[in-house]
């Protein structure tokens, strides 16, 4: 999936090897409610709407997977030579139904999982810290150990999972999309030889975005953790651990823009001293989130941001006749 200002494109390669294409316009919430496209208010809104285009991306993907599976289905049946004509029917028939019910079934799936991830990212690390609490004896150094033990438990979740057949692939469909981006950012041209000598890593990476919030939030946390009504997070027997959960929770919007920001400006600022020193984390990091693609990666990754110029020439004219 590639996203521009206002359109974005997704991409897909079939089982019989063509790949096909979907372009649409961002229907973002920064784009409707432009009034609140200011610096650390729009970081949390643009962090949804990649979600919600993440999750489309995901189910359009799911369906043509599905459609593909169920084709190869019925030509199995087809070539038996006594084919159960009714149950061929039956399953035409309710094919839109089922569509219907996967694209539900998939949007609980993700919401779900990511609540829960979510959940467990802010709690676990609390209910860790409470076996420290005897030894340390300042709020602040409390919210440091829980800070480093979230960026410890996202380093090893993607390891672990990094070592999945299917997950290595993603990460290679990533490394593909960073190397597509900066050829073009290069002003390269566009072909597979051209982008796989490009670089895999790109500052604007939603795993460096994930580790700038993990940062933020140390400081953040830090600071709040002191000037608490109860004299600081350790002081606060009095304060529950679900208390101190549900604070850093609705904190989560103002570290987001805050994260959201620094990235914005790695993103223009790219070789000054303090973007390096800033997006080095997550550089290192998308060593293991992104792998070397195939060259037939590339090739869905080039048309996938192919469709999305072509969207915005289209949209180009369209304001030009207008």
């Amino acid at each position: 999936m590639m996203r521009g200002p206002k359109d974005f494109g997704i991409a897909v390669r079939r089982t019989n090897g063509e790949i096909i294409t979907r372009k649409e316009d961002v229907d973002s919430i920064l784009g409707r409610l432009k009034w609140l496209n200011k610096p650390f208010l729009r970081g949390t809104l643009a962090l949804i709407d990649s979600v919600v285009l993440g999750m489309k991306a995901l189910m359009y993907s799911a369906d043509i997977a599905m459609k593909d599976a169920e084709s190869e289905n019925r030509d199995d049946k087809a070539a038996d030579p006594a084919p159960e004509a009714r149950e061929v029917l039956a399953q035409a028939s309710s094919a839109g139904k089922s569509e219907s019910v996967n694209n539900i079934a998939l949007s609980s799936i993700m919401v779900i999982g990511l609540l829960m991830g979510l959940a467990i990212f802010f709690f676990v690390p609390i209910v860790f810290s409470k076996m420290l609490r005897s030894a340390i004896h300042v709020g602040w150094e409390l919210t440091v150990i829980e800070g480093l033990f979230k960026i410890a438990l996202f380093v090893g979740y993607v390891l672990i999972i990094s070592q999945l057949k299917d997950v290595r692939r993603v990460f290679q469909y990533h490394g593909a999309e960073h190397k597509t981006i900066n050829a073009y950012e290069s002003g390269s041209e566009l072909t597979v030889d051209s982008v796989m000598r490009h670089t895999k890593v790109h500052v604007r990476c939603g795993t460096s975005f994930i580790l700038v919030v993990l940062v933020t939030s140390i400081v953040v946390f830090a600071i709040v953790a002191d000037h608490l009504p109860y004299g600081g997070l350790l002081n606060a027997t009095k304060i529950s651990y679900l208390v101190r959960w549900l604070y850093k929770l609705a904190l989560l919007p103002l570290i987001a823009g805050i994260a959201y920001e620094i990235i914005k400006f790695a993103g223009k600022f790219k070789d000054s001293f303090i973007t390096k020193l800033l997006t080095f984390p997550g550089l290192l990091m998308q060593k293991i989130t992104t792998r070397e693609p195939e060259p037939e990666m590339i090739e869905v990754a080039i048309r996938s941001l192919e469709s999305v110029l072509e969207k915005e020439a289209e949209r180009s004219q369209v304001e030009a006749r207008a």
